[in-house]
């Protein structure tokens, strides 16, 4: 067995997740840190007997050499930043904290480190969300006009380990601040203005504050980008849709169709993809060790994971102020 220790800090479902295709790997010697008994059992289910901690602190003294934090939002700043100070490398899971005010404090945390920090946007390793960013760089579909992502998704509620969206406000702006960062990834840019509106309805017996979301991102001049957010519709339902002057792509993600129309010649085309969950973190998951190689740079460093932060935390303030949010770089 390898004696490259790689730990992963939290088994909910998305840490059971990490856990289990890290297990595949030869290369590692993976360890679970969970202080539920009840979770930790769970996990020692799919990936067999590894290593387990139940104290964070005590996991730290052991000295891995890399950590993967997928705790709740609340403690990945801490988390990050003390695995950090301790010499292991971080792949944090999105988002980075809980509040922007925490996520400088990384930032800060990682400028003073020469550890590898990643946070965990694995839709960059998503071969459609690749190829939209492509189309949009290389000007296929002229200047941008609009963006959408509309994301519905009850499931998400029902697989929860931590049921946090039922006590944290705005949880269903964090957890999914992956379509912000796409945002970010694709125009490399922030927007100039950010205005939410969100409401908690129906008497389903899962919940979230709110459970129905719509965002309104503005940039300046163009484009207009749209986020819808429910944590209502069962079967769940997600796509996302770009318009440009020239052309525009659309994407099914429950069919993995992507479809794509051209001005010129009035041309549309249509492609399928089969594209499984898992293939995404173990790519993400060797981007990491590359970094930590000096392969490649960290995917998602923290200098550029901290803009998806700055559009939620201006969704929230928008939400509970009823206002518009102006952004700004400091």
């Amino acid at each position: 067995m390898s004696n490259r220790r790689i730990v992963v800090v939290g088994c909910g479902s998305i840490g059971r997740r990490h856990a289990r295709l890290l297990s595949d790997r030869k290369d590692l010697s993976l360890e679970i840190c969970e202080r539920s008994p009840e979770h930790l059992t769970r996990a020692l289910e799919e990936v067999g007997n590894v290593p387990t901690h139940t104290s964070f602190k005590e996991m730290l003294e052991t000295k891995p050499e890399m950590v993967v934090i997928a705790t709740p939002h609340s403690l990945h700043a801490q988390q990050s930043i003390e695995s950090l100070r301790a010499g292991c490398h971080v792949l944090c899971e999105k988002p980075m904290s809980h509040n922007l005010a925490e996520a400088k404090q990384m930032v800060s945390a990682v400028e003073n480190s020469d550890r590898v920090f990643s946070v965990g946007f694995t839709f960059h390793f998503h071969p459609v969300m690749l190829k939209i960013r492509d189309m949009i760089k290389n000007g296929v579909l002229g200047q941008l006009l609009y963006l959408h992502f509309h994301i519905g998704t009850y499931l998400t509620l029902m697989n929860s380990v931590s049921r946090h969206q039922a006590e944290v406000e705005g949880a269903i702006a964090m957890d999914y601040a992956h379509q912000p960062d796409l945002y970010c990834w694709w125009l490399d840019k922030l927007p100039t203005s950010v205005y939410a509106v969100g409401m908690k309805g129906g008497e389903l017996p899962l919940q979230s504050n709110p459970n129905v979301m719509a965002i309104i991102l503005e940039y300046d001049k163009s484009p207009i980008a749209t986020l819808h957010l429910n944590y209502v519709q069962h079967p769940d339902r997600g796509y996302c849709e770009v318009v440009g002057e020239k052309g525009w792509v659309f994407f099914d993600s429950k069919s993995s169709t992507l479809r794509i129309g051209m001005h010129e010649g009035n041309l549309e085309t249509t492609e399928e993809y089969s594209i499984g969950r898992d293939s995404l973190y173990v790519t993400e998951h060797q981007a990491f060790l590359d970094a930590i190689a000096g392969k490649r740079t960290p995917e998602s460093p923290a200098q550029e994971a901290i803009r998806s932060m700055q559009i939620v935390e201006a969704t929230l303030q928008s939400w509970k102020r009823n206002a518009r949010i102006n952004l700004s770089v400091d």
